[in-house]
């Protein structure tokens, strides 16, 4: 029942009246400019929520407003700081929460009687997609984040290098979601899922061309998980023989055969009992081997080589690919069974070319990273080079755009790098150079397409999915504006500026 009605009495206009109904007046702004609001008493109880925050219920695990209000806002709302605003009464005004509905920047204020003791206190989500709504915020965050994963790394190289560690040693994350660069809608659409998949035990599968950050996502999902704490163990199976893959997954008993380390060898599962282990390139695994694999991600245990004991293991397993999976299950190369075993939360990685928009923050991180590895100044590219980059169909993703900024870093005798310098490399690569463009994403756009047909400005396209999408909920709602706000997830007032302002 909300809280406030339009047939509430007028109020007098004293100054205590003037301040109630200020006081009402931005409530009732917040409740419809925001993404959504909800209020909790002084023992942290859901008290209601605005028809915006309903929205977000289902991927919060929730199927109806009852089942969420009257409950802790612990209970309902992941890594929420709430309580902490109820026990010191101070607000927390700007703030970043991520769990398994996305990413939000959002308030939260205490409320007060008028006795100054706080009585509850209003959640209020301003930004539910930060990555695109606060892109030159996030893409500071992202510098200053990688500034301190990189610090981290060398701590923790020097940690155990001091301690001399034996064997493999400490086995962690090297990296975090936000050292997945980009903020175009494909990449904050890939970061999406992953971070839901974070939250899962579920095995994950990355799929997508070869330099797209495959390996990247794996660390991060990691990362961001429950076992983030545990070790992190990949193997490249493409990279490994396979004669010795199965001792490499599995490990090898004491003196197992002629040669073998009289006190045995641990496999990758081992190594990662506790925390994630990562397949990467499992499209690659030969058939002797997949029965095996699969047998043991049933049934929780391993044999290692030479032995006839059965050991347990707890791992969560991710993997990647960039091949498709589905059509060597139709060949016969891959087990159907274990692509089922594997294909349970699939995450599509996108490739360079579908998102555009990302290539000039990338081009800044890779020439900073360039330029801390050789103790230069980072390289500065002009405008026509920068256009030429975006032009280009860039086959080998992120990887070939890193090694085409690096020989022109390496090649350069000035700081400045213009179109004609990257187009001798590619050329010299053997890539005929496509026509500049505009910094713009080309989705859904294939090797077979004509990519020009999607070089638009990003805004128009946007604005006109959108008007797609407002008219079809309007057909399918009969014309009722409050169905079609509440379908689309926006404000009424949202709806009624966008149908008279469809610009």
């Amino acid at each position: 029942m909300p809280l406030i009605t339009d047939d509430a009495p007028a109020l007098p206009l004293d100054a205590q009246g003037i301040l109630e109904l200020a006081a009402r007046s931005m409530f009732q702004l917040f409740s419809s400019v925001s993404q959504g609001m909800f209020l909790v008493d002084r023992s942290g109880r859901i008290v209601w929520v605005n028809e915006g925050y309903q929205r977000f219920l289902p991927d919060l695990g929730f199927s109806s407003v009852d089942q969420f209000v009257g409950r802790t806002v612990e209970e309902v709302i992941p890594n929420t700081q709430m309580r902490r605003v109820l026990e010191t009464g101070q607000p927390v005004l700007i703030d970043l929460l991520t769990n398994k509905a996305g990413t939000f920047v959002v308030s939260r204020i205490p409320l007060r009687d008028d006795a100054d003791r706080v009585i509850g206190a209003i959640g209020i989500v301003l930004f539910d997609h930060p990555e695109t709504t606060l892109q030159p915020l996030i893409s500071k965050f992202a510098l200053l984040q990688r500034d301190l994963d990189d610090a981290r790394r060398e701590l923790a190289s020097q940690r155990s290098r001091s301690l001399a560690v034996a064997g493999d040693g400490e086995r962690r994350a090297k990296y975090t979601f936000a050292s997945f660069i980009g903020s175009s809608p494909a990449a904050a659409e890939v970061k999406r899922q992953a971070r839901r998949a974070a939250q899962s035990s579920s095995p994950v599968l990355l799929l997508g061309e070869t330099g797209t950050g495959k390996e990247l996502l794996a660390h991060a999902i990691h990362a961001a998980s429950s076992r983030a704490s545990g070790p992190f163990v990949s193997v490249n199976i493409a990279a490994v023989p396979d004669t010795l893959l199965e001792a490499e997954f599995f490990g090898v008993a004491p003196g197992a055969y002629t040669g073998a380390d009289r006190k045995g060898r641990d496999g990758k599962f081992k190594l990662a009992d506790g925390g994630t282990l990562f397949l990467d390139e499992i499209g690659d695994m030969p058939q002797s081997l997949q029965a095996k694999l699969l047998r043991a991600l049933q049934e929780g245990e391993i044999e290692p080589l030479g032995s006839n004991k059965l050991v347990p293991f707890n791992v969560r397993i991710l993997a990647a690919t960039s091949r498709d999976l589905a059509a060597l299950v139709r060949e016969g190369r891959f087990r159907e069974d274990l692509f089922y075993r594997l294909h349970v939360l699939p995450v599509r990685v996108p490739p360079l070319r579908a998102r555009r928009t990302d290539i000039p923050a990338l081009v800044e991180a890779l020439g900073e990273d360039l330029a801390l590895r050789n103790s230069t100044a980072p390289p500065e590219l002009l405008p026509d080079a920068m256009a030429l980059l975006a032009g280009q169909p860039w086959r080998g993703n992120i990887r070939e755009l890193r090694n085409v900024l690096e020989q022109a870093v390496m090649r350069s005798d000035s700081q400045s790098i213009d179109a004609a310098q990257l187009e001798r490399i590619l050329r010299e690569a053997g890539v005929e150079p496509a026509a500049p463009a505009p910094v713009q994403d080309t989705p859904n756009a294939t090797d077979a397409e004509d990519e020009t047909r999607y070089l638009r400005p990003l805004a128009e396209q946007v604005a006109e999915l959108e008007q797609r999408a407002i008219a079809a909920a309007m057909k399918a709602h009969g014309g009722n504006k409050l169905a079609t706000a509440r379908q689309l997830g926006i404000s009424r007032a949202t709806l009624y500026g966008r149908l008279e302002n469809p610009e």
